[in-house]
């Protein structure tokens, strides 16, 4: 892909990796904007986009493994493996067919809070769902990105949020449901949420949905203009400051 430019964040398409293997490759994108950011040339960062095989990861927070309904053996039928996280947020699913979004962002140079950056997140995807004709939007109760689904308010969750903030550089990030496997919900309580509802592109657009390939140019133009406008606010608001 070209060079970023000025306030742009890199696009990186990793393709299908292992989910350890990601974050890998996350921590190493962290080290290099932490090392921009020393050397006084601090860059927007990356973003990175990946399909995991089939996998289910667990958090930190203490009721998060209490959410994992399948036993081992319904797990290895499935081909499923489990990882440990120290991302935010529950538990949730990965594999084929979903797209993992990881942005390893300098939040310094954006100039973004947590809470305004995880509703930047929500933005970009609501506005790639609105532009497929999906009803997308948030939910005040819960992170991520929502499908409202009939006149009595329901709704089901199409993209799953969960970030890490580690000297103000994000990592992880988000899953939006393209056409995976919708099955393997079933062995978790997707995010905690007991109750409530997920849903992918595929069972709202049925033949109507774009492959992978076009979902993460979708994706990434929407998330690399968010974070372009992110950073030339953050500048202009350095400009006055500074009263240039």
């Amino acid at each position: 892909m070209s060079k970023p430019q000025h306030h742009d964040p890199e696009v990186l398409d990793l393709g299908v990796m292992p989910y350890a293997e990601a974050y890998a490759r996350q921590v190493e994108c962290l080290d290099r904007v932490l090392a921009a950011r020393e050397a006084g040339t601090p860059r927007c960062g990356f973003i990175l986009l990946v399909e995991h095989p089939p996998v289910i990861t667990i958090s930190n927070r203490p009721s998060a493994r209490q959410h994992l309904i399948a036993t081992p053996d319904q797990l290895a039928r499935a081909g499923v493996e489990v990882a440990p996280t120290d991302r935010g947020g529950d538990i949730t699913y990965h594999g084929p067919g979903q797209l993992v979004v990881y942005p390893i962002l300098d939040l310094n140079r954006l100039n973004l809070g947590l809470h305004d950056y995880m509703r930047l997140l929500e933005n970009a995807i609501i506005e790639v769902c609105r532009s497929l004709g999906l009803n997308a939007g948030r939910d005040a109760s819960a992170t991520g990105v929502w499908i409202e689904r009939g006149d009595d308010g329901s709704s089901a969750k199409i993209c799953a949020m969960g970030v890490r903030v580690r000297k103000w550089i994000s990592l992880h990030g988000l899953a939006l449901n393209v056409d995976p496997n919708m099955s393997h919900f079933d062995l978790i309580v997707p995010c905690g949420l007991a109750g409530r509802g997920v849903t992918s592109l595929r069972r709202e657009l049925g033949d109507r949905t774009p492959d992978m390939a076009n979902v993460k140019a979708m994706a990434a133009d929407s998330l690399v203009r968010a974070m372009v406008g992110a950073s030339r606010a953050a500048d202009e608001a350095r400009m006055r400051t500074n009263g240039e």
